[in-house]
């Protein structure tokens, strides 16, 4: 879809939350694959939350979005991760 049939309007904020298992390393491995598209992210960029039980771990990467190409690559290198169980 080009960006002009996109309802956003780029450059943009843009937040992707993964869901995973609470495991050592999954922020980090959400990070990395958002990093691969967008490049360098400040602290403030990435947020984490355990579920109630503490069994499942969601990250928020909110990046600078350039295009709706990165976008959809950015979500088709975390939906082909086999540690990330939902992506929004």
């Amino acid at each position: 879809m080009p960006d002009s049939d996109s309802p956003l309007e780029f450059p943009c904020r843009f937040p992707i939350k993964v869901m995973g298992r609470n495991e050592t390393g999954f922020t980090e491995l959400v990070v990395a694959a958002v990093r691969q598209h967008a490049g360098d992210l400040v602290e403030g960029d990435i947020a984490s939350r355990p579920s109630r039980t503490g069994r499942y771990l969601a990250v928020t990467v909110t990046f600078t979005a350039e295009s709706r190409a990165q976008v959809d690559a950015i979500y088709r290198l975390l939906s082909a991760t086999e540690q990330v169980l939902f992506l929004l």
